[in-house]
């Protein structure tokens, strides 16, 4: 997720990881403005920006998994780190302290099941929410060089859609790395991005079996995407800082951020109006 950004009484939130938040943070930076982080991935080992608040520091997932009496795995870990959080929302709520007027990108973890089914993110979501006041943006990443495939294309259109509907928040899908695909990928990935089932579903269905079998479902799917335009992905490449403001913007659109802001008024002095002979104004004879 990312760091909150207060305009007035509101706060507002987006959701990404470390790769992208360094990115967003560097592009603030060249535009003047201040972007802090939040560190919600207890198994994080490296980033190239110094957190506001490091939930680390409550608790990491060695913690978790060395535990005698726990024994969980990294995923199990993941979970109860998350669900660790939660029960110690306080502590949250101090580290961050009073950031009004701030804009606060966090960092969340990349398992896909506390965003898609189990409910510790879409706590989390109505905790900043409903208690604290922030305006919620997610931002789904995926990496663009799973999405090359027609029925990977498809299965990471799913994950997004259950996303969405899991969290129930302003959304924007990102497919990540388009810098480093190759031309022939970057081709056969610009046939997916404007939604066309029929693309897609020609490049799924194959002689197998297994996909005749589930024919029907595919194109229902497929259907379902069209009909009602579901889900959509945005390309990021983080080398093209036009590419990487753009998308800036659009998050930006979707929090309202700035729109509550006054407006700043310029005063102006103006000296009294002199002719070139140094008369003032027009004079009646």
């Amino acid at each position: 997720m990312e760091d909150e950004m207060k305009i007035g009484d509101n706060k507002t939130i987006n959701v990404f990881q470390s790769t992208y938040c360094s990115t967003i943070v560097k592009q603030a930076a060249d535009d003047r403005k201040t972007i802090d982080v939040v560190n919600l991935d207890p198994a994080a080992e490296y980033f190239d920006y110094q957190p506001l608040v490091d939930i680390r520091e409550l608790i990491h997932l060695d913690d978790a998994m060395d535990d005698a009496d726990l024994k969980f795995g990294p995923n199990g870990g993941l979970v109860f780190c998350m669900e660790y959080l939660m029960e110690n929302s306080g502590w949250l709520e101090e580290q961050l302290g009073d950031v009004d007027d701030d804009y606060v990108l966090f960092d969340c973890p990349g398992q896909i099941e506390l965003y898609t089914h189990m409910t510790v993110m879409r706590q989390l979501v109505e905790l900043l929410q409903q208690r604290w006041n922030f305006r919620v943006c997610g931002v789904f990443l995926v990496d663009s060089q799973f999405m090359v495939d027609g029925a990977k294309f498809l299965s990471g259109t799913m994950a997004a859609l259950s996303v969405m509907v899991n969290l129930e928040l302003p959304h924007i899908n990102i497919l990540t790395k388009m810098d480093l695909l190759s031309k022939s990928a970057r081709n056969q990935l610009d046939r997916y991005l404007e939604p066309d089932p029929h693309t897609l579903l020609g490049d799924v269905q194959t002689r197998s079996k297994w996909s005749e079998k589930y024919r029907h479902l595919t194109e229902a799917i497929g259907r379902l995407i069209e009909d009602y335009s579901l889900v959509r992905f945005y390309p990021l490449n983080i080398k093209d800082e036009e590419n990487v403001a753009d998308l800036m913007l659009m998050i930006n659109n979707m929090i309202q951020y700035g729109e509550e802001a006054d407006v700043k008024m310029c005063d102006f002095d103006y000296e009294d109006r002199e002719d070139k002979n140094g008369l003032n104004g027009l004079h009646e004879s």
